[in-house]
């Protein structure tokens, strides 16, 4: 397959310097791979997220007032340092600290928790939360892997909100740390992702088949079968997160549909349709719905399914309210 770069070493900065001509609102630090809102109110806690790249339009894309200050990103599906975390939060905080959003992956959570204990001992507040909305298994033992996929996007959103809204490092924790629990991913890859690097899929996935629950860090789900319809699939997604929630007729749910990369606008027209429907069936009021392209796995053809239980007012609020990040609008 044919990738369009300039060379396989400039992949990231190249990619960063389209952004910023693209957005003139991003503003680059030195040479590094932080980008921040030019337009951010120095009174208002900001708040940090980002990882591996190859998850476009995550993260540079939620910068913006009502979502993200500024985002980090290190190369292809591999974490920043903690050195360049470290630069992020010390350009951050202009006095009242900083919250961080942190996906769970491993690696993410080194990097990221070696630059927070650094700084704290600087005499920097920093607070944060873990991401860990997906719900595929481990295929060795079945438990839950509870990676941070796509529901990390809810959390910018609303978190985001609360800031514009003068809460403090205490407040978000805690609107964080309750709203993590309650929201949930599952996704399908109907095509592997395929590293830049060396044209090479990351996963074997034969023709007409199927992998549940993969990861944006392309990483092969827990089964491969072969794919029927999509209203079979939407209802496979459907059951695995009804039985994480356990939820009853009534329930009030916001949904996020996720183009993983390489999914056509029709195939998600469809995927949500059928998805709609079955909650309906189900008795589920979806008081929020978004579908389009959140957080990618480069090309990985496929999608994500993600629900909050809106278990406050707030969380809903926050969701439909005014934000200046390209990628949310």
């Amino acid at each position: 397959m044919v990738y369009i770069k300039n060379s396989t070493q400039s992949i990231i900065d190249d990619n960063i310097q389209g952004l910023l001509r693209i957005n003139p609102n991003l503003y680059q630090l030195g040479k590094s791979r932080i980008l921040y809102n030019s337009l951010q109110d120095s009174s208002v806690i900001p708040i940090l997220s980002g990882g591996g790249s190859g998850h476009d339009p995550a993260h540079y894309g939620y910068i913006g007032q009502g979502m993200l200050s500024a985002a980090i990103a290190g190369d292809l599906f591999t974490p920043p340092s903690y050195s360049e975390i470290l630069e992020a939060i010390r350009f951050l905080n202009k006095g009242n600290g900083v919250f961080i959003i942190i996906k769970n992956f491993e690696a993410d959570l080194q990097e990221f928790s070696k630059a927070i204990n650094i700084a704290r001992e600087e005499g920097i507040p920093v607070k944060y939360i873990v991401s860990y909305d997906g719900i595929s298994v481990e295929t060795t033992n079945f438990h839950l892997r509870h990676r941070g996929v796509a529901g990390t996007i809810l959390l910018h959103k609303i978190l985001g909100h609360a800031t514009q809204n003068g809460a403090s490092l205490d407040e978000l924790e805690q609107i964080g740390l309750k709203l993590s629990s309650h929201i949930a991913t599952l996704g399908v890859a109907t095509k592997p992702a395929t590293l830049p690097t060396n044209n090479k899929p990351m996963f074997s996935l034969t023709e007409s088949n199927i992998s549940f629950g993969i990861g944006i860090n392309g990483e092969p789900g827990y089964k491969v079968e072969p794919f029927i319809s999509s209203e079979i699939l939407a209802n496979e997604l459907i059951n695995k997160i009804k039985r994480y929630f356990r939820w009853k007729d009534g329930d009030r749910y916001a949904v996020l549909i996720n183009n993983l990369g390489g999914t056509t606008q029709i195939e998600l027209n469809i995927f949500t349709n059928d998805v709609l429907q079955l909650l309906e069936v189900e008795g589920i009021k979806v008081e929020f719905l978004k579908v389009g392209t959140f957080i990618t796995s480069l090309d990985m053809s496929g999608v994500s399914l993600t629900l909050c239980q809106l278990d406050d007012d707030y969380w809903l609020n926050a969701l439909n309210s005014p934000t200046t990040a390209q990628a949310w609008n």
